[in-house]
């Protein structure tokens, strides 16, 4: 079943070309990658995905509905998760902040008003949550007393309380160190028994190791199948080059669909 489709999507921002002709599709419980360089079009993508845009042609549907209208069944972890770390507010705090409708279900006008009450099933969500991240241990802990990683890990909780179908990531991995992205995508990936899981990443030689597809974006699209045909980056000692060749390969493999697809047009 598709979680996610874009079909023939083009979207422009004042005339100007970003993203032509991208074509996606993401099956349930799926881990996806989405890659490509600076400038490619990845986050308007993402916001098209979200419904914060329009396209000019072509079409989305989330669980076989317009963005818009499935918008309960996203969840979003952006990418700068930074917080003032002096303010005082708790990890469950943060948590239960996931899940607005159903403390606007539950509440008072009292609790409309100045929302600082939660019930015993906001509550139980929260930790439920927690547990599934493995930060139930930290509930009650500042979250300015966490790291970069644990942090992170309390922002997917709180996308989590939301119930989502589809989890979107931006960068989630930016500012943690190398075993901190494993870690947080080992956990990705065990959450996709559950849901749909979609990343944009720039951490090609640590996300290979755990997507199901990896989704090349630079104005165009190329979906490249990881269980049929894995990707192995090794870095020689002292190079850098794997990423850049595995960039290049997919940004090939773009440029062969659109020759194609040009030639079919032609016919």
């Amino acid at each position: 079943m598709n979680v996610l489709r874009v079909e023939n999507l083009r979207f422009a921002y004042d005339r100007e070309p970003v993203l032509q002709g991208v074509n996606l599709e993401v099956d349930a419980h799926e881990f996806v990658a989405v890659i490509g360089p600076n400038g490619g079009g990845k986050s308007t993508l993402l916001k098209l995905i979200m419904g914060e845009l329009l396209p000019d042609e072509g079409s989305i549907t989330v669980l076989g509905k317009s963005p818009r209208q499935a918008r309960e069944a996203i969840g979003y972890v952006p990418q700068n998760t930074n917080v003032n770390l002096d303010f005082p507010i708790r990890v469950l705090d943060v948590v239960m902040m996931g899940n607005p409708k159903q403390h606007r279900e539950a509440a008072n006008w009292w609790e409309r008003l100045f929302p600082v009450r939660y019930n015993s099933v906001e509550k139980r969500c929260a930790y439920t949550t927690l547990q599934k991240v493995g930060m139930e241990a930290y509930l009650d802990r500042r979250i300015g007393e966490l790291s970069g990683g644990q942090r992170q890990r309390v922002m997917i909780a709180r996308a989590l309380c939301a119930h989502p179908k589809l989890l979107i990531l931006d960068e989630p991995t930016s500012s943690i160190d190398i075993e901190g992205q494993k870690q947080i995508y080992a956990l990705l990936k065990e959450l996709s028994r559950d849901l749909t899981v979609l990343v944009v990443s720039h951490d090609l030689s640590v996300i290979t190791e755990y997507a199901d597809k990896a989704v090349y974006i630079n104005r165009s699209s190329y979906t490249h199948d990881l269980r049929r045909s894995p990707i192995h980056l090794q870095q020689p000692e002292g190079e850098h080059f794997c990423e850049i060749e595995l960039m290049q390969m997919l940004a090939e493999k773009t440029c062969d669909c659109e020759h194609h697809a040009g030639k079919k047009e032609k016919h």
